[in-house]
Order: structure tokens, then C-alpha cells, then sequence
């Protein structure tokens, strides 16, 4: 027994790293090397365990990503999960994914929550992804729509500015080609063919 138990702990020895083959390699026996090494990595374990069960219960998808790729990070603990030994039910995933949409998702959450026919993983996601294509889609559309009603409204004001403009520098240009006073009544700014007052020849007749 002896005999066995010497190359059985060198063996165990020589497979471990050089740092672990430093803190265990003064194990009397194999089975004292073994039983140290089982509960160093069954506490690890253990560890390794509650941070991805505190991963799976913190996960809550956010309105600032999209939703299928937040359904993939989903995905990766949930196989972390399974990769542990921690098997969950479909349905279980699948109640567990439709809790965890965003905010904006309300709407489609309650409607999936409510639905008496059982869906399975995939089935949700592709639901999921078509949801998630049409309010792209929609929200492009509605983006499309102001974007062309700002250019429209940016076009009348050009339009706008642009007759004031015209109609100032035509008045601007009338001033200038008149020169001196009206001949009719001796003022400024207009000449005697627009004036408003009586025509000088116009008033001599009536007086005569």
C-alpha cells in the first residue's frame, strides 16, 4: 500500500501547477494531497456558483441596447448556469427572459405574460427579433418623417427671407433712382407722376 500511495502522490504532484505544487507538496499522503486539493476547488466551486447565480438574478436589460443582443448575453449566463450543473427548465428561461425586457417593452412583456400557449426559448427570441425589426423599422420611419417636415419648414423660411429680401432691395432701389424733389409738391422720395397731392397743372384749370 506503501508503494502505491508514493508514485500515486507524485503523480497528482506533477500535474498541478508550479505555485499549487509549492503550497501542497508537503502532503504526507495521496489522500491527504487529494482531500486538500477536493476542498479547495469544491469551495471555488461553490464560489464560481453564486456569482453567476447573482449574475443571472442582477441581468436586467436596459433601453439603450438592443434587445437581441442583450438576449445573447442572457443566453451566456444562462449556459454558465447549465455549465455548473444548475439546470433550469425551458419554461423557467423562458419566464426569466420575458421578465428581464426594458422598460420600453412593457406593452410586449404583459402581452407575452399573458399568452396561454406555452412558448418554447426559440420560439421567444423570434419573436423577439421580429418585435425588435419592426420598431426599428417604425421608429427610422417616424425619424424619416420629421427629418422631411424640418426641411420643408426650413424651406419656407429660406423662401420667406429670401422675398423680404428681394422686396427690400427693390424698394431700396426705387429710392435711389429718385433723385430731388417732386416737382408736384416739392417733397422728397417719390416723384410727381405718384404723388398724392393735386396736379399743379390740374389745379390752375380748376381755378380758372
Amino acid at each position: 500500500m506503501g508503494t502505491w500511495r508514493f508514485p500515486m502522490q507524485n503523480y497528482i504532484l506533477n500535474g498541478l501547477s508550479d505555485t499549487l505544487y509549492n503550497v501542497y507538496s508537503s502532503a504526507t499522503t495521496a489522500k491527504a494531497l487529494w482531500e486538500s486539493l477536493e476542498k479547495k476547488y469544491k469551495t471555488e466551486d461553490a464560489g464560481l456558483k453564486r456569482f453567476i447565480v447573482g449574475k443571472f438574478l442582477d441581468f436586467k436589460m436596459v433601453d439603450s441596447k438592443t434587445v437581441m443582443n442583450q438576449v445573447q448575453e442572457f443566453q451566456m449566463i444562462l449556459h454558465d448556469l447549465h455549465a455548473e450543473g444548475m439546470k433550469l427548465s425551458e419554461s423557467f428561461q423562458v419566464a426569466a427572459m420575458i421578465e428581464k425586457l426594458p422598460p420600453l417593452w412593457k406593452d410586449f412583456k404583459n402581452y407575452l405574460k399573458h399568452k396561454r400557449k406555452e412558448m418554447g426559448l426559440e420560439d421567444l427570441i423570434v419573436r423577439l427579433r421580429i418585435k425588435e425589426d419592426n420598431r426599428l423599422s417604425e421608429m427610422k420611419s417616424g425619424k424619416l418623417q420629421i427629418e422631411a417636415k424640418a426641411n420643408l419648414m426650413e424651406q419656407n423660411e429660406n423662401t420667406s427671407i429670401k422675398r423680404k429680401r428681394v422686396d427690400y432691395k427693390a424698394k431700396k432701389g426705387r429710392a435711389k433712382m429718385i433723385k430731388g424733389n417732386c416737382y408736384n409738391c416739392g417733397k422728397p422720395n417719390h416723384m410727381a407722376k405718384d404723388c398724392r397731392l393735386p396736379k399743379k397743372n390740374q389745379a390752375h384749370v380748376s381755378e380758372g
